[in-house]
């Protein structure tokens, strides 16, 4: 199936279990796939036989800073049910959630979850 890609939106959210991350925020990285059928786009050229990438961000900015979740593996899956509700043609959708300030005492580039949610779940 075909994909589309977003690669390290970067955002400003209230996510995690410190309550100083409620209050301060931080900063998160996502990296979003969406697969759907592109043949019909490819053939036509035309924005309605597809699923606007610029759309899908911005459903992404408006979901994922909207609640303050303990966990990211939330945040993930809110968002990629926003996405799946929004788009009938997406399928299904992959979001690798990057959190690169986590409070933790170690030297790291993030730590992060991956989930993939389908239409169907």
């Amino acid at each position: 199936m075909d994909k589309i890609i977003i690669k390290n939106l970067r955002l400003f959210a209230y996510h995690g279990v410190n309550e100083e991350e409620k209050i301060n925020g931080q900063n998160f990285a996502l990296d979003i796939e969406c697969k759907l059928d592109l043949e019909e786009a490819g053939i036509s050229d035309c924005l309605d036989d597809t699923v606007s990438y610029a759309k899908i961000i911005k459903t992404v900015k408006r979901v994922f800073p909207a609640e303050k979740n303990d966990l990211i593996e939330r945040a993930a899956y809110r968002t990629a049910q926003a996405i799946l509700s929004e788009y009938d043609r997406v399928e299904s959708v992959k979001i690798l959630l990057k959190k690169p300030e986590a409070p933790i005492d170690a030297d790291f580039d993030y730590v992060a979850v991956k989930i993939k949610v389908k239409r169907s779940d």
